[in-house]
């Protein structure tokens, strides 16, 4: 579930912005700058955030410090592994982290109380399989070598894929590598197939003759992105969590209206030039505020998180990457959407 740590987020996603208004530890990077220049003395907020290009904005937020802006104090941490992140999540290391609904879901089965309170995005296309010259189909997966992050989101596309071809990860030779390793070891010639996300899907692309087999895009609905708190962050600070949330909207406004800046803060962060940045646009759908109230409400189909959420818990039960389906009653809490919406009315 959770392993996507990070094509085609910007161009449309900025015009969608437009219209409407993604073991041992990795390193992991504090970005925040002075803390005394945080117009609070609360204890810092320690806030994960990984590779991803729904994810990228909470740079810009720390940059153009939008989180002082919103009196909230934050220590934003980049983390070079998603699982890193979600694993430091679980371990009450932080207080919020950037995670798939998927990888969410698989916490909270494995004891870790978390909440589900912002979709950044929904992933269109930037998960990918990633496939060497010869291989044509799903089927012509059996029998060979595919990496993936286990337990992440790219390991649960590969599975949705193998699924719809009436197969299962018995079927191939599955190389858990973690996400960038598993790129590298693609581009090697190591393994047959990938399953990657942006930024590192243009890395496993550089291989001669490689394509994209399937994507995210194939699966609407499947994989969600969100901010994640504890719970514990809800009961004891509320009023910073709502700040978070503002911080979020903030920050896609200051995406709308300076779109050169933003994208240049976003592209540094990732490692790549903006024009590579911009292949991400349509890849990734960031979520408006009126699709962020839409999602959290009930539903019978993928547009409902609480919907999907369901889906998605049967299929990991299914798959043996969760031992048994979670309470899903308490991890999605919409009060603070509905507060920020509740303001710009008034």
């Amino acid at each position: 579930m959770k392993l996507r740590i990070l094509p085609s987020l910007l161009a449309l996603f900025f015009i969608s912005l437009l219209v409407a208004v993604s073991c041992t530890p990795s390193p992991q990077t504090s970005t925040s700058g002075n803390s005394a220049a945080t117009p609070t003395n609360t204890k810092p907020i320690q806030f994960g955030f990984s590779a991803w290009p729904g994810w990228f904005p909470w740079q810009i937020a720390q940059e153009q410090k939008l989180f002082e802006a919103n009196q909230v104090n934050v220590d934003l941490k980049w983390f070079d592994g998603y699982l890193d992140s979600i694993n430091a999540l679980r371990a009450g290391q932080l207080d919020a982290n950037t995670q798939t609904l998927n990888d969410t879901i698989s916490s909270v089965a494995a004891g870790s109380d978390q909440v589900i309170v912002l979709v950044n995005d929904n992933s269109t296309g930037n998960d990918k399989i990633i496939v060497r010259e010869g291989i044509n189909t799903i089927a012509d997966l059996k029998g060979k070598k595919v990496a993936a992050e286990e337990g992440t989101v790219d390991h649960f596309l590969l599975l949705l894929g193998l699924k719809k071809a009436g197969l299962t990860q018995a079927d191939i030779q599955f190389q858990p590598l973690e996400t960038g390793a598993a790129a590298a070891a693609f581009v090697a010639g190591q393994v047959d197939a990938v399953g990657v996300f942006a930024p590192f899907t243009t890395k496993a692309l550089s291989r001669p003759g490689s394509k994209e087999l399937f994507s995210s895009k194939d699966f609407p609905g499947a994989i969600p992105d969100h901010l994640v708190v504890t719970r514990q962050l809800i009961n004891q600070r509320p009023q910073d969590v709502q700040a978070l949330v503002n911080t979020w909207f903030a920050t896609l406004d200051f995406m709308r209206e300076n779109q050169a800046k933003a994208y240049e803060i976003m592209a540094k962060r990732a490692g790549v030039s903006v024009a590579e940045y911009q292949a991400y646009d349509a890849g990734t759908k960031i979520f408006t505020l009126e699709e962020n109230l839409q999602a959290f409400n009930p539903g019978n189909n993928m547009t409902s998180l609480r919907y999907a959420a369901e889906e998605i818990s049967k299929f990991l039960v299914e798959s043996g990457l969760i031992k048994q389906a979670p309470n899903l009653n308490q991890i999605f809490d919409d009060r603070f959407i509905k507060a920020y919406a509740a303001k710009q009315k008034s």
